[in-house]
């Protein structure tokens, strides 16, 4: 907002008066101001490129809401909530579901573009569902030209450590994150718990004990 729209802002809160475009009479109105915005508001004030006394006149009940990165345990309501009420928009007639490990997939990503992001991630997804099968994300912060060379004709991931990432993901999913001992996935896919590891940190793919801390 304008210093100048500042200004004239105050005037109307102090006075609760305002003035018609072109006409010279004081209008009293009775009013409350909702105020959001995604800036940092005290530092503006600072730099002087917002109004101390207007921000103090705004900041009678600030709320505080938290990006998405540091509140991923909201994350399973949002995606539920965003899901069912995309299927109705999209007019598909049963919401699909999370393929096995997917959760953890959007829980592990950092979404730089907060709320608004994973819900355009997740219509991208239940579009492209209408191919079959559960919602899968391994294209999460990708360019759109590199999800479209990264997928073959029918959708499936090209690169080898997609196909790699997607598979273990999965059999994690199967085993509840466990990967040592009877029943887990080492034991699975056929490899050693430490190798399983170590591939899962180069492929950036989250343990159990690093969801449950986040």
């Amino acid at each position: 907002m304008p210093l100048e729209a500042q200004v004239r802002l105050l005037r109307v809160l102090q006075h609760r008066e305002i003035e018609r475009v072109g006409g010279t009479d004081r209008i009293p109105v009775d009013i409350r101001i909702i105020a959001a915005t995604n800036k940092d508001l005290p530092a503006m004030v600072k730099e002087g490129r917002f109004r101390e006394d207007l921000w103090f006149r705004l900041n009678v009940f600030p709320i505080t809401i938290p990006p998405l990165r540091d509140r991923t345990g909201d994350l399973p309501a949002l995606v539920n909530h965003l899901v069912h009420r995309k299927s109705r928009e999209l007019k598909i007639a049963d919401a699909p579901q999370l393929a096995p490990g997917a959760m953890d997939d959007l829980m592990a990503y950092g979404w730089p573009g907060n709320v608004r992001e994973l819900e355009n991630v997740l219509e991208r997804a239940m579009i492209l569902h209408h191919r079959g099968g559960p919602l899968t994300f391994d294209d999460l912060g990708a360019s759109p030209h590199q999800r479209v060379a990264a997928t073959g004709p029918g959708g499936d991931p090209l690169q080898l450590d997609t196909v790699i990432a997607r598979h273990i993901r999965h059999v994690l999913g199967m085993t509840g994150g466990k990967i040592h001992g009877p029943g887990g996935a080492g034991e699975l896919l056929a490899v050693n718990p430490n190798t399983l590891r170590a591939k899962m940190r180069k492929l950036g793919i989250p343990f159990k004990s690093q969801l449950r801390s986040g």
